[in-house]
């Protein structure tokens, strides 16, 4: 308890950075083609030169706000602001057009705050028992962790296994480029000495995730009218339709941890089945798509609940669970924090600072998404020919200031260019960032498995922990193949 407190003190003497990470969340959630990890991309810079704590604070906040904003763009425009408010859309504009738009973002804002707050007491009570299991692992369980890891960036591809596979093969060979981790020698630098240290790491995520987007909206930009609603009045639901949500909202948050704590899954997916159980147990499931509260509520809590579910596999097992969480997980190993059992046995301070960072998050979300209802239609009138240059500004200054060089700049403009590609051709990033920050580690795990047994590979398949996670490997690019033989019939 006293930890915890400790927690909390230190959270509300940084509130600032709180405060920050979910305005700015909310911000880039809400605004369409922008996402949570560009929000954190542009923080990188920044994040740099703070403590650890602050620093995850302010990604945490960033995290959770961008998935509620998510909500605010599907109800005003019918446009979801991330993939994760898909579903939103569906009974958030109709219900919109009704003219109640206020009582629709009150719902998404008080069934976003219950999924928070449900994933949250989840993560405080799940992660600390699944580090200490993890304290058992050696070398050799790591390396099969990571090869576990590795097959995530199949499933997390937007077109195909292959194309998937492709592009994480790709941040393979990108992460191979510099010095040897064991033996420090050269490796795919023709001579060049800027490639002795490798990509580095934040112009490379700016450009593969920020540049690439901004660079899709601009190819867009003017084809495709906006369905604006014009005025939005504040109006809660009342105490009869909080009781009547209340199981949906329960069921959904529960839902939505569960799916967040399975890696490459995210809050799209949960959206989803949990719209989809919302209207099979509905008593009216015919008024579904027609501007039901209910079909507001579920998606919300769902992705909202999948906030705290993808933290505990990357905070424990250094296993990211989603898009952001990946990119969360580049951040915090750029400021010399590595994911893992560790971090919860040698900097508990962190962790406490992290827990109650994510549950005052939900809370500021509520005051702020209940406060700003009327705003919501100003914001989302910027238009797009002034707020895209802005975000391709900030892009650049944030990957000069990594290194305050030039060179830089110009990784970042490369990258952002070939994210670019990658996605017209059906290519996706979030397998390319995967390979590029798990190929390093599971390498040097193996080095060090191979060290210890003094060249004997057989050590990477005597461990009953190594074995489990091989035969998750073998499951997840199972479970890939068959959802793409499936495709193959439908089709």
């Amino acid at each position: 308890m006293q930890a915890a407190m400790e927690g909390v003190l230190y959270v509300l003497n940084h509130f600032p950075f709180l405060f920050i990470g979910v305005a700015g969340g909310i911000l880039v959630g809400a605004l369409p083609g922008l996402s949570g990890s560009t929000g954190i991309i542009l923080l990188l810079p920044f994040l740099l030169y703070v403590e650890p704590a602050e620093a995850l604070i302010m990604m945490s906040g960033m995290f959770c706000g961008s998935m509620y904003g998510g909500s605010i763009s599907a109800i005003l425009i019918s446009t979801p602001g991330t993939p994760s408010a898909a579903a939103t859309v569906l009974d958030g504009y109709p219900l919109a057009k009704q003219g109640k738009a206020g009582k629709a973002l009150a719902v998404s804002t008080i069934a976003s705050t219950a999924g928070g707050v449900v994933s949250t007491l989840c993560l405080i009570l799940l992660a600390p028992q699944l580090a200490k299991l993890a304290l058992k692992f050696g070398p050799p369980e790591y390396f099969a962790l990571m090869i576990f890891g590795l097959t995530i960036m199949a499933s997390v591809s937007a077109s195909s296994l292959l194309k998937g596979l492709l592009s994480g093969f790709f941040g393979l060979m990108l992460a191979m480029v510099g010095l040897d981790p064991i033996l420090g020698t050269p490796r795919f630098t023709f001579g060049i000495t800027r490639f002795l240290t490798g990509f580095p790491m934040v112009p490379v995520l700016i450009g593969l995730f920020a540049f690439s987007e901004v660079f899709g909206q601009l190819e867009v930009l003017g084809k495709k009218a906006i369905p604006y609603v014009e005025k939005v009045r504040s109006s809660l639901p009342t105490w009869k339709e909080l009781k009547e949500l209340t199981p949906v909202i329960l069921g959904s948050s529960i839902l939505g941890t569960i799916i967040g704590i399975i890696p490459a899954t995210g809050g799209a997916i949960a959206s989803f089945m949990a719209y989809n159980e919302a209207r099979r147990f509905s008593k009216h499931p015919e008024t579904f798509g027609t501007g039901e509260l209910a079909g507001i509520a579920a998606p919300e809590a769902a992705n909202n609940g999948t906030t705290g579910g993808a933290m505990i596999p990357m905070l424990t097992l250094g296993i990211p669970g989603d898009v952001v969480t990946a990119v969360m997980l580049g951040a915090l190993l750029l400021i010399g924090v590595r994911p893992g059992p560790l971090l919860f046995s040698q900097t508990p301070h962190i962790i406490h600072a992290l827990f109650a960072g994510f549950m005052l998050a939900q809370f500021l979300i509520l005051a702020l998404g209940l406060i700003t209802i009327p705003l919501f239609p100003k914001v989302l009138k910027v238009p797009v020919g002034i707020l895209y240059p802005i975000v391709l500004g900030l892009c650049f200054l944030g990957a000069y200031s990594y290194g305050n060089s030039v060179y830089d700049m110009g990784m970042a403009i490369v990258f952002g260019l070939l994210g670019y590609f990658m996605k017209k051709h059906g290519f996706s990033a979030p397998p390319t960032i995967l390979g590029l920050i798990l190929g390093p580690l599971a390498e040097q795990e193996l080095g060090r498995a191979l060290i210890i047994s003094h060249g004997d590979w057989t050590v990477l398949f005597k461990s009953p922990i190594a074995l489990l996670f091989y035969g998750l490997a073998c499951l997840s690019v199972w479970y890939s193949l068959r959802g793409v033989s499936k495709a193959k019939t439908r089709g």
